[in-house]
């Protein structure tokens, strides 16, 4: 029998979980309170003092096994805080901590200059955001059942665009009232918001405005990042917010909280609900997850080169979902795809976002766009706005209301795809991942296409 690697059936881990509670006492397991990221405390600290002195002393190779050291330990560490703290640990704290922490210590000079440049061609260079994402996406859609599929993802497009449209429609009325400009509005704040990302939102953005107002493009980007990270922020404290809301247990009205669950709708339980997690998985399984991953990363990119109207990512999802839907794979690599997503979320999740905090988040930014009033209350409405929108929509729809206010809602409102880790990290649905990266890469194109044309109408 091949060897097995054992991992939690919670979909949260030993480095994301709270450690568990004493059936009979209520009481943490003294076992379980000494161990960080699943090592026992002493073996842990041994591994940061190594990096730490390594770090101090610029002794840290740039390679991708390094990158990987460092991030699952100070992720693990910063986890291992946000756990340690009740009640708050479950609206987020965890998650904000390993996001903003990184970022906060690069801004205040205390962390060591050798490791931000290690940990940023990491993520860039050695390309660790595909490496989780795709894993995510592979395992989350093969390891769906069909019949969720294939009810979820035609009427999904509804609460997406309709979160889009009526968003933009919403704060260009208010920034409007408040003479900051319908267009303004717009363009500044919620179309950058929900881009989806960087890539296709602040970046096309500000060289789209720098061509008609002609001036230099650097001269929007300042604030359409603000926009950008700030709004980022809030997405990942109200996931976190509506995750500790669900976990109450009280259902506001019917339909309200999914507990994970996209759908609401009459079927077989098996049918339209996601399967257990298994506790164990073989070498052999996980090596099996990574090629198939691979092989469908490689498609989408090579379906992205003959089509370039949509993103890899989305032609990976589209690629995923016709094996899925037309039962090319059997059964075994359908699981092997799953385990393999589920170690990626379940361990490495800390560490994909310690890497986000160090590589894209400015404090400065942060800093500069809170001292404006008017600019903070618009990038909270905008986020408040996605939400809603998309929550309402997608209950009218039968989604459950938070599972559809957090994916198109609140992911069409964040960085894209490491903001779209961040908030369903928060709000521990890590598992829809295929519908937020489907509601990144689509919503972002649909959104770049509705600012294109309203770009004619800016003036400075």
């Amino acid at each position: 029998m091949m060897s097995e690697v054992r991992r939690p059936a919670h979909p949260e881990t030993e480095a994301t979980a709270a450690p568990a509670l004493d059936s009979s006492t209520g009481t943490r397991r003294k076992r379980d309170l000494l161990r960080i990221a699943g090592m026992p405390y002493l073996y842990f600290g041994a591994l940061f003092i190594t990096f730490l002195v390594a770090a101090l002393t610029d002794n840290l190779p740039d390679s991708m096994l390094v990158g990987f050291g460092i991030t699952v330990v100070l992720g693990g560490a910063l986890m291992a805080i946000g756990q340690s703290i009740p009640k708050v640990r479950d609206y987020g704290l965890p998650t904000l901590l390993c996001t903003f922490v990184p970022a906060i210590l690069i801004y205040a000079g205390v962390m060591p200059d050798s490791i931000p440049p290690v940990v940023t061609n990491f993520l860039d260079g050695y390309g660790f955001l595909d490496f989780f994402v795709v894993a995510v996406i592979a395992g989350s859609v093969l390891g769906m059942p069909r019949a969720l599929l294939l009810k979820a993802g035609p009427r999904f497009l509804i609460p997406l665009l309709g979160c889009i449209v009526i968003t933009f429609l919403v704060i260009g009325g208010i920034s409007a009232i408040l003479g900051f400009g319908f267009i303004k509005g717009i363009l500044f704040v919620a179309g950058p918001i929900m881009a989806g990302g960087l890539g296709i939102g602040a970046v096309p953005m500000s060289q789209m405005y720098a061509a008609q107002t002609g001036t230099d493009a650097s001269v929007f980007m300042a604030d359409l990042m603000a926009a950008l990270v700030i709004g980022n922020i809030f997405c990942i404290i109200f996931a976190g917010l509506l995750n500790g809301l669900g976990r109450s247990g009280r259902q506001w009205f019917v339909g309200f909280n999914g507990d994970g669950e996209l759908m609401r709708v009459k079927g077989r339980k098996n049918e339209l609900s996601l399967p257990e997690k298994k506790s164990g998985s073989t070498f052999q399984q996980l090596g099996i997850g990574v090629a198939i991953a691979a092989g469908l990363f490689i498609l989408g990119t090579l379906l992205g080169a003959i089509m370039p109207f949509l993103h890899p990512y989305a032609w990976t999802i589209i690629a995923a979902a016709l094996i899925k839907i037309f039962g090319l794979f059997p059964r075994e690599l359908e699981e092997a795809s799953t385990e393999w997503g589920e170690l990626m979320t379940s361990y490495f999740l800390p560490a994909l976002l310690v890497t986000v905090s160090i590589t894209y988040i400015d404090i400065n930014e942060v800093v500069g766009a809170i001292s404006d009033p008017i600019f903070m209350g618009l990038t909270v409405l905008t986020v408040i706005s996605a939400g809603l929108v998309a929550g309402v929509l997608g209950w009218l729809l039968k989604f459950n209301f938070v599972e559809a206010a957090i994916t198109p809602g609140l992911v069409m409102a964040d960085t894209g795809g490491s903001g779209d880790v961040a908030v369903l990290s928060a709000a521990n649905r890590i598992h829809l991942m295929p519908f937020a990266a489907l509601s990144t890469r689509l919503g972002g194109a649909v959104n770049l296409f509705i600012v294109s044309l309203l770009v004619p109408f800016l003036h400075m």
